[in-house]
């Protein structure tokens, strides 16, 4: 055999050879079997926590404001309430009330909540403190836009007395200063103009014991008691002033009303 075809049939044998080398390499392999191995466990351990699911106004009942939600276990308070503790809490809880203003999103804490037995006024009187109602109207509240949380000034008018020397018209005196507002009864009356308004008839304030002595002498000796609203950046104010006289009987001289046989008369209080 000539040489020349020896050299092509050699070559013609490699290029055969590599074609099928390179077919080879590119035939792509089956992947393998995937196998379940069932739900992977969190990367943060979790529990869950009752959580508020919408907001819930102070003094009304949880009802279905609150679920269990999932909460990293490094994050969860002492003070929270979860499944793995109280696994029934979400049923006992919804008839519950909060003694504040909670919000959606919140983790619940029972020391927002009303106690078992407990009032709710008296949840949300702080220690020392005295709830007091006294008699308002539009005219002697700002005009019906004082709300609970606000802070007022106690204004007491009353007829001049000529036997002590007064002379004709009104006295007008501020006798508490600077005192929260802890409700206020409000009803939906229809004014002149046929707009409706909120007009509260009764304000509860909270007050000291001293405070609540001198607001039940005012009420017996005023014509009328006006609430005037304070600005909310006076609500940190300490040491102001009141008319401890009408009860202590230091530094000016009050009145006292008596009511003796259908008659009433007002004498100097006794230093």
């Amino acid at each position: 055999m000539p040489a020349s075809r020896l050299i092509i049939l050699s070559v013609a044998i490699a290029a055969a050879g590599g074609a099928g080398y390179v077919a080879k390499n590119m035939v792509v392999a089956p992947p393998p079997p995937v196998v379940d191995s069932g739900p992977q466990a969190p990367a943060i351990a979790l529990q869950d926590v009752l959580v508020l699911s919408g907001d819930v106004p102070m003094g009304s009942p949880l009802e279905n404001n609150i679920s269990w939600e999932s909460w990293p276990s490094a994050g969860i308070n002492a003070n929270f309430i979860t499944r793995a503790a109280e696994p029934e809490a979400l049923d006992k809880l919804k008839g519950a009330v909060a003694r504040v203003a909670l919000y959606a999103g919140e983790p619940l804490r029972r020391s927002k909540l009303i106690g078992e037995g407990q009032s709710f006024m008296s949840s949300i009187l702080p220690s020392g403190m005295r709830a007091v109602a006294t008699s308002i109207s539009a005219d002697t509240s700002a005009g019906g836009f004082i709300l609970p949380n606000d802070f007022v000034d106690v204004i007491m008018t009353r007829r001049a007395d000529p036997a002590n020397g007064g002379g004709p018209g009104f006295t007008t005196e501020t006798i508490l200063k600077n005192i929260r507002v802890l409700a206020i009864d409000q009803t939906i009356q229809e004014d002149e103009e046929g707009k409706k308004t909120r007009v509260g008839q009764t304000a509860t304030l909270e007050l000291t014991p001293q405070q609540s002595e001198i607001i039940t002498v005012a009420q017996q000796m005023a014509d009328r008691l006006t609430l005037a609203l304070r600005s909310i950046k006076d609500s940190q104010d300490k040491n102001v002033s009141e008319a401890d006289y009408l009860v202590s009987g230091n530094g000016r001289r009050g009145t006292v009303r008596l009511i003796k046989s259908g008659e009433v008369s007002e004498v100097g209080a006794r230093k």
